[in-house]
């Protein structure tokens, strides 16, 4: 079977920055993904995969754009330490509300001086990416799954 719209499919893949250091990579379980303009990967990588056949890898180079985008400095805020419900630490993940009202994640950067900075970009946004992958499975979506727009994953319900 060839990957084509309504496909669901699984990769193992690896994601470098463009020094070639690792990022990312799947470890236990493949990324699955509903292939046809879903957005469950990113654009370039799907174009790149579509008409693949089982066990056929790609190696694409994606831009700042192509991948998690530029970095957004109004995502960016200095906040006092106090209006944390619990000691803020570098690397903290929280959710909080960004410039339009929209729960976010955040991600505590650093801390000094009574102040935490805290951030709400994608941790490689910025970044040039290489993604490397390799197709472990290819199946005809389900009803369910186009329905939804997404992949059902271990009997996953609405």
């Amino acid at each position: 079977m060839n990957i084509e719209k309504n496909s669901v499919v699984s990769l193992s893949y690896k994601m470098y920055d463009d020094q070639n250091k690792l990022l990312d990579e799947t470890v236990n379980e493949p990324m699955i993904y509903l292939h046809g303009g879903y957005d469950g990967i990113f654009p370039v990588v799907e174009e790149a995969l579509h008409g693949k056949q089982l066990g056929d890898e790609i190696d694409i180079h994606l831009s700042v754009e192509d991948a998690f985008g530029e970095i957004d400095s109004d995502l960016i805020r200095l906040e006092d330490v106090d209006n944390f419900p619990v000691k803020p630490e570098v690397g903290m993940l929280f959710e909080g509300e960004d410039r339009h009202g929209h729960i976010s994640l955040f991600r505590i950067t650093d801390i000094a001086n009574g102040k935490a900075v805290v951030d709400g970009n994608h941790p490689f946004a910025g970044m040039k990416i290489r993604f490397i992958a390799k197709i472990v499975d290819i199946r005809p979506a389900t009803a369910d799954e186009l329905a939804h727009g997404h992949v059902h994953i271990h009997g996953h319900h609405h």
